[in-house]
């Protein structure tokens, strides 16, 4: 493929084995303690396939349920931070993990169940299918969101164009935090570099992984409004996005 150029698939069910790729799913929690019992029984048996939560000093349990947790399912790890530091950096923190642990394939999912599982075989088809980042779309092909009131879906499609007409990213969720990541992509991409923090974040991976030429790719997911625990939406998180987008294409112009 081309430099940048970019593929929507729609996930199909072939029945071939797939690849057994080392991976792992990072999964950022604040009190989550309550969506973590279900959500592990959700992932499908793949093989190799590990995770590690990151947690941002949950007062809820949650850090002791991961521990016992990894004391009878192996491939459970955990990272525990001292504050409520944010979704950007708990990924950073996960994926600077993850190339030290030598794993092909990276999987970044939310805890509160909005990401269903059983998606996961399909991104990897899409990266046996020569996929560098795949990302789950709720807009691909339709709008596939249940249980959001029609305010947080006006802004969620208003920041996808806002996203598309500033930076030319040919994606229809840009902020999608449901998404797979080939090793490389990580490895080249300068994770220090990475500025956002809330959802914002999303955009910039995506965008900085646009632009060095990895092929990118969407299939259709469901996304499910959480029913345990509050959303990390607010105020803040929205004008990160609104400051941050512009300057990604002004950086773009100026050859940064």
């Amino acid at each position: 493929m081309k430099n940048g150029e970019f593929q929507s698939v729609v996930g199909d069910k072939k029945k071939e084995s797939l690849r057994p790729y080392k991976s792992l799913i990072v999964i950022p929690t604040y009190n989550e303690r309550e969506n973590l019992p279900e959500l592990i029984s959700r992932i499908p048996g793949v093989e190799s396939l590990e995770f590690l939560f990151v947690d941002d000093h949950s007062n809820d349990g949650t850090p002791a349920w991961i521990r016992e947790l990894a004391l009878t399912r192996p491939g459970v790890h955990l990272i525990e931070r001292p504050g409520k530091l944010g979704l950007g950096t708990a990924y950073i923190a996960g994926f600077k993990w993850a190339l030290e642990k030598d794993y092909d394939l990276v999987f970044e999912m939310d805890a509160d169940l909005s990401h269903d599982p059983s998606e996961i075989p399909n991104f990897i088809r899409e990266i046996d299918e020569g996929a560098d980042l795949v990302i789950g779309s709720r807009y691909l092909r339709g709008i596939r969101i249940i249980n959001w009131p029609l305010g947080r879906l006006a802004l969620s499609r208003f920041a996808t164009a806002y996203t598309c007409f500033w930076t030319g990213l040919p994606l229809t969720d840009p902020t999608s935090g449901f998404k797979c990541f080939r090793r490389k992509v990580l490895e080249t991409l300068n994770l220090n570099r990475i500025r956002s923090n809330g959802y914002a974040f999303q955009i910039e991976m995506d965008y900085y992984a646009w632009k060095q030429g990895f092929r990118l790719r969407e299939i259709p997911i469901i996304f499910t409004d959480r029913h345990h625990g509050s959303s990390k939406m607010n105020r803040h998180i929205v004008w990160e996005a609104v400051w941050m987008v512009p300057r990604l294409r002004l950086l773009s112009l100026l050859g940064f």
